[in-house]
Parts: structure tokens; sequence; C-alpha cells
């Protein structure tokens, strides 16, 4: 019903970082609670929000919203998903089963040129999430690396899952309009403090036949 770990991705990502005071941000599961906290700056939570378009070239293509907060486990940097639609069966349930990411469906419409992207997203039942208008600005040149580790509760555990990939970047303005009586109310109010467009990225989601070598050679 989904691809087996890891996902080989492709497209776009429209990402906001947004400073939350903590005491809004979702709380973690209880078991990631007990591991991983939110980094904080100043009282405050780095929570990212995006727009994703994965589109055809990868194992899956589909829309997707999220929004992450930035958490330290052990000193170490995390990202952990707290919301998340897909307008894909497989992608949630693969999410769900493989990663811990818990994946919802929604309406979703990612739309726009080299120029403008207009995104929004409802409930299945037509309920609004949120949506965004994203003003494409400076391109940055080259192609750069970025990895990181997510971390989500998963059968009782904390599950740690690496991301790596390639992509370009450009400047955005990003205005969002989550809807306040929904599950991203508690970005209302708040302006972006940084906004980027991912552009035409590659990524590998999941742990490689490699790194699973490595983890078994690694000394205990």
């Amino acid at each position: 019903m989904y691809p087996p770990e890891p996902w080989h991705l492709r497209g776009q990502m429209y990402l906001s970082v947004f400073l939350v005071p903590m005491r809004a941000v979702p709380p973690l599961p209880e078991v990631l609670g007990a591991a991983a906290r939110p980094l904080s700056l100043g009282g405050r939570a780095a929570v990212g929000a995006a727009w994703v378009d994965y589109q055809p070239g990868g194992v899956l293509h589909y829309h997707e919203l999220l929004s992450a907060v930035l958490v330290h486990e052990h000193g170490r940097p995390r990202v952990s998903i707290t919301d998340i639609w897909v307008d894909s069966v497989a992608s949630r349930e693969g999410g769900r089963r493989l990663w811990g990411i818990p994946k919802d469906i929604a309406r979703l419409c990612i739309d726009g040129d080299d120029d403008l992207v207009d995104a929004t997203a409802a409930t299945p039942g037509g309920a609004p999430l949120a949506s965004a208008l994203v003003r494409l600005r400076r391109r940055l040149p080259g192609r750069f690396p970025f990895g990181f580790t997510v971390a989500q509760a998963l059968g009782g555990q904390v599950k740690r899952t690496p991301v790596r990939g390639r992509a370009g970047w450009r400047t955005t303005h990003a205005a969002w309009r989550p809807d306040p009586g929904g599950p991203l109310a508690y970005l209302a109010g708040h302006r972006p403090v940084l906004s980027l467009a991912v552009t035409d990225f590659w990524l590998v989601f999941g742990r490689t036949s490699r790194d699973r070598a490595a983890a078994r050679n690694r000394p205990a």
C-alpha cells in the first residue's frame, strides 16, 4: 500500500519559521517528551510550517501541509512533526506506520508559477485549515546539501529518522492565514521570522541499507 523505507522524493517546498510562545506549542507525545524538549529561544519555540509539492520522479507524488517544532535530545537537534496533512492515502499510511508521523488526509492545493504560489488546505469535509500566499524573490546561486533527524513517537519508543537531500534556495515573502479555530491556530497572529523556497529538491527520507549496516557495526 505504501513504498518501503527509504522514500526517495523530489519537488518544491515553501517553508516559514515562526517563533511561538512555549505555552502555545502543541505538547509532544509522552514518550517523546520524556526524551526531548522544544528548544527555547527567549521563551519561544521555533516552529517550521511548510507547504510541499512532491512531484513525479519520486516514489510518491502528493501535496502536504505540516508544522514541526525544533527540539533537542541530550543536546542534539531534532525536528518533531506535530501537525501534518497529505492528500495521499499511501503517504498517510506509510508515514504513520514507518516513522510515527501523525499524517491526516486533507484537501490540498498548491498552485502558482515562478513568482507567486497560492496554497490552501481544508479537511475532507471542507473546514478550512490554512492558506498562504508566497511571493518568490531572490534565487541563491548553486544547490546545497541539507540533512536533519526527525524524532517521533512510534510503538511506545522514540523513532529517529534521518533525512538527507540537496536543493536550490530562494528567499520569499509568505503571508500565512491559519484558521483561528483550527489545529494551526497557535500560528495565527504570528509573522514568520524567515521564509524560504526549497526548490527542485531531491531527498531520501528514512534509513538506507548503508545506514542499517553502519548501525550494526557501530561499537556498543
